[in-house]
């Protein structure tokens, strides 16, 4: 609990960082492109209406996503001026022949790109916001759907191009096979929606696009990698860190793993609210470097590149954790790879996929510090005493009756072994020694699949019926506001007009946040007026609300059971007062209509024009609540004066 002085001094620190930042509008992410001729013009729009025509034919084909990539990729270009150079065009007519020709191949009955071998571009419809997102795939020669066997999937992260639209990505996809093309293996380029270092919603697009590839290929999940160079590199830490129990091994290249000392704030003196950088523990690989345990790690580091730093700085990490890195260093090579590096790289991870993944190992190390990643093989954490301080978990098969397993800050968790995964020694009944002491539970079922529920009452750990329920902070449902937008979400715009100057600047963050979603995360944001919401949206989305209780119907019907009491002339935020009419709030809570969901007040997601500049930088920059002060001016850093903020505990209190 924050005290006055200390709100002061957060307040009066926000108000100097802003003062000494730019606001990013000298440069544009991404840059604006350049003019389009009116014959170029029109040659694109009447390839997009033919394209239109023959995607209407389709009606729901399974496969429309396979079309939909190459009229999306040109509109978006077309509509929002990123042709970025005079090659684009070409590119863009050249997608607009491609997509037709599949259209018609579908019309047909057929699909040849599903058989195809070499370069292969395919889309996937995001449960984000409906939009169709592209992934490029490099199948081996070997590749033979009728095949009764499952293939070794490389992921690969792409560096940092502020010029890549989908134009640009496919373009590549259609012609470059990338950095490495390990033998019998489908390497799978994944598009992140653009140039956020696979963060938020370019985060599941992994997901996505994993699962998009199981329904059409035959992946073998115990043989999947992850990798990376530069912003990919950094990607590849993100991945490895916090979903280590999903890989068979991670190859990050350069990169950055944290974002203090890779931005060296220190050095630079720039100030950082608490909050924020409360908020750096959940991206920061360094912090979760224990899960290292859990899967092998090769990184790469040109001898001479400044990126260097994020291999270096986790092996420090890795070391306190007993862990030796195995770095693999291009000598006297900037920022590239070696290609002596690249041989002994493969080499390395060939070995490694050819063992696979260990899913059930007999010991499990587990750190986090949310739970928005809460499972490691076979734990998963379900509940914490506090969010935003370390929470681990270590497990292991302890002899033939019992688990031995030790925790910290954690209230609730899950042993949770899928069919034939058990311990075949835990027949019967079973006993589990938790942090001292012993709980009987059940053994593992006839399927060798096991699964029991522990929670922590008083200090003392039983086995319960379920994971916790009920208005508690769980995975998916922990905030802050930016994990709102990594499930569907739907904007709900008011009817009716807010009031004030905080009415006017809610009006404006509401038109940027639309906006900044298509530039930042490549998709059209779902948008409805509050009173042509459903039940069915409520159902199925995170409601992002925008206006006041005067205008928008649905924070009036909601807000009497949310934290704040917000009438016309006053905002109550945690005992402090404020003038409503220059003051608003932006939080994210559990839907009071639909406990399974967020509502969300005011706010997209949180990083804004400044922090686009560098991909370290692009992190959650507001907690689950904070008060917007419009007496000061939105900037490239926040939409206004931050004169409150925190977190909400454990029970959303």
């Amino acid at each position: 609990m924050e005290n006055k002085a200390s709100r002061r001094t957060a307040a009066l620190l926000i108000t100097l960082l802003s003062a000494c930042v730019s606001t990013a509008q000298d440069r544009p992410v991404p840059p604006p492109g350049v003019t389009v001729s009116d014959n170029d013009r029109r040659d694109l729009e009447a390839g997009l209406a033919r394209l239109n025509g023959a995607i209407a034919s389709l009606g729901k084909h399974a496969l429309l996503p396979d079309v939909l990539i190459f009229r999306e990729a040109v509109r978006y270009a077309l509509t929002y001026n990123e042709f970025f150079d005079a090659p684009d065009i070409p590119k863009a007519k050249a997608l607009l022949t491609e997509g037709q020709k599949r259209a018609e191949q579908l019309l047909h009955g057929e699909a040849p790109w599903t058989r195809a071998t070499g370069l292969v571009v395919r889309g996937y419809v995001s449960k984000i916001d409906g939009s169709v997102q592209p992934y490029g795939l490099v199948v081996p020669p070997s590749y033979d759907p009728k095949l009764p066997r499952k293939w070794r999937v490389d992921a690969w992260f792409h560096g940092r191009a502020e010029k890549l639209s989908e134009v640009n990505f496919l373009a590549e996809r259609m012609s470059r096979p990338g950095e490495f093309t390990s033998a019998d293996t489908i390497v799978v380029h994944l598009y992140g929606r653009y140039c956020n270092a696979n963060k938020f919603a370019g985060e599941v697009d992994l997901f996505e696009t994993l699962d998009a590839m199981r329904k059409q290929y035959a992946v073998d999940d115990d043989r999947i990698l992850v990798r990376g160079f530069s912003m990919g590199g950094a990607a590849a830490w993100h991945f490895g860190a916090h979903h280590a129990g999903r890989w068979a091994a991670v190859a990050p290249g350069a990169g950055f793993s944290e974002s203090a000392e890779f931005l060296k704030l220190a050095e630079r003196k720039e100030v950082t609210p608490a909050w924020e950088q409360t908020l750096w523990r959940m991206y920061d690989a360094t912090l979760y470097a224990a899960n290292f345990t859990n899967v092998p790690l090769v990184a790469y580091s040109g001898e001479i590149d400044g990126q260097k730093q994020a291999a270096d700085l986790m092996a420090k990490y890795l070391d306190k954790e007993g862990i030796q890195m195995t770095h693999i260093i291009g000598p006297n090579t900037p920022h590239r790879y070696h290609p002596d590096s690249k041989i002994e790289i493969d080499k390395r991870l060939d070995a490694i996929a050819a063992r696979g993944r260990e899913v059930y190992p007999r010991r499990v190390k587990f750190v986090t510090y949310t739970l928005r990643y809460n499972r490691m093989k076979w734990v998963v954490i379900d509940g914490m005493e506090k969010h935003w301080e370390k929470a681990s978990v270590e497990a292991s098969v302890h002899n033939k009756e019992a688990l031995q397993v030790t925790t910290a800050n954690v209230s609730a968790l899950t042993i949770d072994y899928g069919a034939g995964g058990a311990p075949v020694e835990l027949v019967g009944k079973a006993t589990i020694a938790i942090d001292g002491q012993t709980v009987a539970v059940r053994g593992p079922a006839s399927d060798r699949s096991w699964t029991v529920h522990l929670a922590k009452t008083g200090g003392k750990w039983a086995a319960v019926a379920t994971a916790p329920e009920g208005k508690v902070k769980r995975h998916g449902s922990q905030g802050p506001i930016d994990d709102a937008f990594m499930n569907s979400f739907l904007f709900v715009v008011p009817s009716g007009v807010p009031v004030g100057e905080a009415g006017k600047r809610i009006a404006e963050e509401q038109t940027r946040a639309i906006r900044e979603w298509r530039r930042q995360f490549r998709g059209d944001a779902r948008v409805k007026k509050d009173v042509d919401v459903t039940a069915e949206d409520i159902a199925a989305h995170n409601l992002v609300l925008w206006g006041d209780p005067a205008s928008n119907s649905l924070i009036a019907k909601t807000v009497g059971q949310l934290p704040v009491q917000w009438t016309a002339s006053e905002l109550t935020v945690k005992g402090q007062k404020f003038n409503a009419a220059t003051t608003y709030p932006t939080l994210i809570y559990p839907n009071p209509l639909n406990g399974k969901k967020y509502v969300v007040l005011n706010s997209g997601f949180t990083f804004r024009e400044f922090d686009n500049l560098n991909n370290a930088r692009q992190i959650a920059k507001l907690p689950d609540w904070a008060v917007i002060d419009v007496t000061v001016p939105a900037n490239g850093r926040y939409p206004g004066k931050v004169a409150a903020a925190g977190f909400f505990d454990e029970r959303w209190q």
